[in-house]
């Protein structure tokens, strides 16, 4: 597939506004939306759906910890069952309410501390690749991208899973590939960074890490974020530049 953008939506809860998901929808190609675990509710998926649907962007669930409080940041201990038991009832809820709409689920993304947690510890990984490849049909998963790609491609090819790599554009790269702490200075991009980083994995398939090293990194998607409307500038300026 060519690189396209994916953005976190659907993450307002009742009457508290998480994001600008009516600017952003135009300018993406994937919409990873919340699954009513660390954010959304069912009338929040229902409403993202429909305007998912008005803009032909494909959907994938973005399942998390429960945690709503903590927006899913933090991460839970859970047995490997039921960790596999919550990511299943995550992506049955957001395709059922899709199926309702005539739309179909594509992929899987997990969401903050889940996400975090499948990319460090194998075992994790290996659990939610199993929840996805034992959905009723085929989903691909989406992870972040990293010299270990090769490795996480055989992961998934043993058990039949699809695989679409991600970049952040909007981050710093550590030298071992794993995105820098946001602890650390100069880990989240100003726009000028982020479209040279953006312009540097279009045109040589690589990334600068935080002590100038060159990186080559697998993508498939690009991952962009519409949380205040600097972003969705941003991001129309990035769709601009991929699609040249």
């Amino acid at each position: 597939m060519s690189l396209r953008l994916n953005c976190d939506l659907g993450e307002s809860f009742g009457s508290w506004k998480m994001g600008l998901d009516e600017a952003v929808m135009p300018y993406i190609d994937q919409a990873n939306i919340a699954c009513g675990f660390h954010a959304g509710d069912p009338l929040v998926l229902q409403k993202t759906l429909a305007l998912a649907k008005q803009n032909d962007v494909t959907i994938g669930a973005h399942p998390g910890y429960p945690d709503l409080v903590g927006f899913g940041r933090r991460s839970i201990k859970a047995s490997e069952a039921e960790l596999k038991a919550m990511v299943l009832y995550q992506i049955a809820a957001i395709d059922g309410m899709a199926s309702t709409q005539g739309q179909t689920l594509t992929y899987v993304k997990p969401h903050g501390a889940m996400y975090n947690d499948m990319m460090a510890d194998a075992t994790i990984r290996a659990t939610i690749m199993q929840a996805v490849s034992e959905y009723h049909r085929p989903l691909v998963l989406m992870l972040q991208s990293t010299p270990q790609a090769e490795r996480h491609q055989q992961e998934a090819d043993s058990i039949g899973l699809e695989l679409w790599f991600e970049i952040f554009a909007d981050r710093c790269y550590d030298d071992d590939g794993k995105l820098l702490s946001r602890t650390q200075p100069g880990a989240v991009h100003n726009k000028e960074k982020m479209m040279a980083q953006v312009k540097q994995l279009k045109e040589q398939g690589t990334v600068t890490t935080v002590s100038g090293q060159t990186l080559t990194l697998r993508a498939d998607t690009l991952c962009v974020h519409g949380d205040n409307m600097d972003g969705v500038n941003a991001i129309q300026d990035i769709r601009e530049l991929i699609r040249q």
